[in-house]
């Protein structure tokens, strides 16, 4: 089964009013924040209160996360604890580099007796992450792990290795690829790092396109107005699904059921092009049942 997850929005975690405000918002993912959003003297509270706000229920179909802090800091323990306990979706862990880092998480959260539903997305925001994407993506073998997939970081990866943040990312589109193959390559997700640059429509929508063209799986949003324009680029278009849904009736003819390829509408489909075209649909499908 297909879960949507073209828009994820991060809510710091210590401001109650938009924890309330994101059970409304029409992401299809809520990452409710401990990191970067949340200062040093309220860690504790933001764990109590997204404890609270996840108890409380209420979301919806939204699939909801929890941003740890990352694995060197005073925090993760205890962040770790109250995530194994709420119950989330999924925990999102900042700055992971090493198979050592997802064996770090399994153990503490099987120390906590976390619930095995609870899923792990891998934050890669280091040059070490990067270079050693395939490594760990094939962490995910290990059930213990509980790894889902990546989330791309580029603000942490500019500021370790200095490449610069362009309009168009062309220095990181290598990067990038490298990172969106080695998730595939191992059935995980990937999605793309946030766009800072709320006020900007015209970048940030061209940013969601090249990033839904690049292969990733939906993004990371830091703006609630970012939402429609990011669930808009990374829903299949009605004339794709409607293409799509003939190349798997012409497939399922009783006379095309032994061929590898057939003609359709004067050109030549292949049975991977049906492959394609039932992902399509699933996902159309699983959008449409979201109900926004």
């Amino acid at each position: 089964m297909i879960r949507p997850r073209r828009s994820l929005l991060f809510m710091p975690g210590s401001n109650a009013r938009a924890l309330e405000k994101a059970r409304n918002l029409a992401a299809d993912g809520l990452i409710l924040d401990l990191e970067d959003s949340v200062a040093p003297d309220a860690k504790s509270h933001a764990r109590d209160q997204i404890a609270q706000a996840i108890a409380a229920k209420g979301f919806g179909k939204r699939e909801i996360w929890i941003r740890t802090n990352s694995l060197d800091t005073q925090w993760w323990k205890d962040d770790a604890a109250m995530a194994g306990q709420a119950k989330p979706d999924g925990i999102l862990v900042p700055k992971i580099s090493t198979a050592d880092d997802l064996n770090a998480i399994a153990a503490r959260l099987t120390e906590v007796g976390a619930d095995p539903s609870i899923k792990v997305w891998a934050m890669i925001e280091t040059a070490r992450a990067v270079l050693d994407a395939d490594k760990l993506a094939a962490c995910a073998r290990d059930p213990k792990t509980r790894l889902a997939g990546f989330a791309f970081g580029p603000n942490d990866i500019s500021r370790e290795t200095r490449i610069k943040m362009l309009p168009g990312r062309a220095a990181m589109i290598p990067m990038i690829t490298h990172c969106i193959l080695a998730a595939h390559a191992h059935g995980l997700e990937m999605f793309d790092g946030p766009y800072s640059d709320f006020s900007n429509a015209e970048g940030f929508a061209q940013e969601c396109a090249q990033g839904r063209d690049l292969g990733f799986d939906g993004k990371t949003l830091i703006h609630p107005s970012q939402i429609e324009a990011c669930n808009a680029v990374f829903t299949p278009p009605a004339e794709e699904v409607a293409e799509a849904r003939r190349i798997v009736a012409a497939f399922e003819l009783p006379e095309n059921a032994a061929r590898g390829a057939i003609q359709l509408d004067g050109r030549m489909v292949e049975r991977l092009h049906a492959d394609i075209a039932r992902r399509t649909i699933a996902i159309a499908d699983a959008i449409a049942a979201m109900g926004h």
